[in-house]
């Protein structure tokens, strides 16, 4: 096998580097989403009836819903916009590009809700031991793990999308020019049966 054919058998190091730099811009993007995510959350107000028990007031557990439902906004949003930014670089669309930002989608989805309730809880501090008859704020948290699969779901569907939208068998990424044309025979060397050979013809006539 030549060094052409071995280099074309591996991953090449160039699609490697591209996907490292998916994974990271992707988590890069989650943790500003997290961060922005715990500014815009509620809070749950909390009376504490007795030491280390509390009762939520009237209308706040409905916060805890709340608080998902704007992680799950973000994780849309940051899956939409991580996707179209990985489709605009024309060189790495294929199978690595989408591989890539799935794992990058779902490894940041957690990362921005670990990130984003680390920023809560600095956001809105508590005494770990209130006194009796007083309220409390409780930092929002992301309640369930379905909610982090909204943002590789999102990311996933508007790949998929785009590349059924192309026209182009390598999603336009250049790489079927580079192929090289199979050889050509030499019209020499083509064979037709038994005149295979330079004046076959003029031979057989004068055999007749």
């Amino acid at each position: 096998m030549t060094s052409r054919g071995a280099a074309a058998a591996s991953p090449a190091p160039r699609e490697l580097r591209a996907a490292l730099w998916i994974v990271a811009a992707v988590l890069v993007v989650s943790i500003i989403g997290g961060g922005l995510w715990a500014m815009l959350a509620p809070t749950e107000k909390v009376f504490v009836v007795e030491p280390g028990s509390g009762m939520a007031l009237t209308g706040e557990s409905a916060h805890r819903f709340d608080a998902v439902a704007i992680f799950a906004c973000v994780g849309l949003v940051t899956g939409l916009l991580s996707a179209a930014a990985v489709w605009r670089r024309r060189v790495m669309r294929g199978p690595i590009m989408l591989v890539s930002l799935l794992i990058g989608s779902l490894a940041g989805a957690w990362v921005m809700s670990w990130f984003g309730e680390q920023v809560a809880r600095w956001i809105h501090p508590r005494s770990h031991n209130p006194p009796v008859h007083t309220v409390v704020e409780l930092a929002p948290t992301v309640e369930g793990w379905t909610a982090l699969l909204l943002q590789p779901l999102v990311a996933g569907l508007v790949v998929l999308l785009l590349s059924a939208l192309s026209t182009s068998e390598d999603l336009g990424s250049g790489r079927g020019e580079t192929a090289e044309p199979a050889p050509r025979t030499p019209l020499s060397e083509v064979t037709y049966g038994p005149y295979h050979r330079p004046g076959s013809y003029q031979n057989a006539d004068s055999q007749r």
